[in-house]
């Protein structure tokens, strides 16, 4: 069973699924009976096809890999990627050398695993700091619309985390306004 890749999205094509483009120029040769075709393109699914059909480039469509890997959000250089690559090279198998690359894949796939989530967790390394900052910001911006301390004395159930927030002499005078 032969998993291919999508020319757009560089996500898995299962046997039976998705689309095949062939250019009409397309060289065709024989070679040991089997039509080689230089320019076929395959296709996950239709929203794949259409995109290449209206010549629109992988690398600044958002959802695919190639945008994905060139914005840094996935990784683009590991020797787990190696492994991957497509090899037309027949190969001869016996039964012990498929054991180990069966155990091979396993490792590999385990080690590409924990480096993908390394990877993840440096990227989002900086983002809890920052949402905290932007959610100060948009509190210190916006306390008059909070309610007053009389209030949520009264009734604990509106209290908020506490965090120090500078407040200006005008903007307390409006709560004490909003008090009375």
């Amino acid at each position: 069973m032969r998993l291919e890749k999508c020319w757009f999205c560089s996500s898995t094509v299962y046997p039976g699924h998705g689309i095949q483009f062939v250019r009409n120029d397309a060289k065709i040769s024989w070679y040991w009976s089997i039509i080689v075709c230089s320019n076929i393109f395959r296709f996950c699914r239709s929203k794949c096809h259409k995109n290449f059909k209206m010549k629109r480039n992988p690398r600044k469509v958002k959802w695919t890999k190639a945008y994905r890997r060139l914005q840094g959000k996935d990784m683009t250089q590991d020797s787990t990627f190696e492994f991957e690559r497509k090899r037309n090279r027949p190969e001869r198998y016996d039964r012990n050398l498929a054991e180990n690359t069966l155990k091979a894949i396993k490792k590999i796939d385990k080690v590409r695993v924990d480096r993908e989530a390394r990877h993840h967790t440096l990227r989002m390394k900086g983002k809890k700091a920052k949402e905290q900052r932007e959610a100060a910001k948009e509190l210190e911006q916006s306390i008059h619309m909070i309610k007053a301390p009389a209030v949520l004395q009264q009734e604990p159930s509106l209290t908020l985390p506490k965090i120090k927030v500078k407040v200006s002499q005008q903007q307390s005078e409006e709560n004490h306004a909003m008090e009375e």
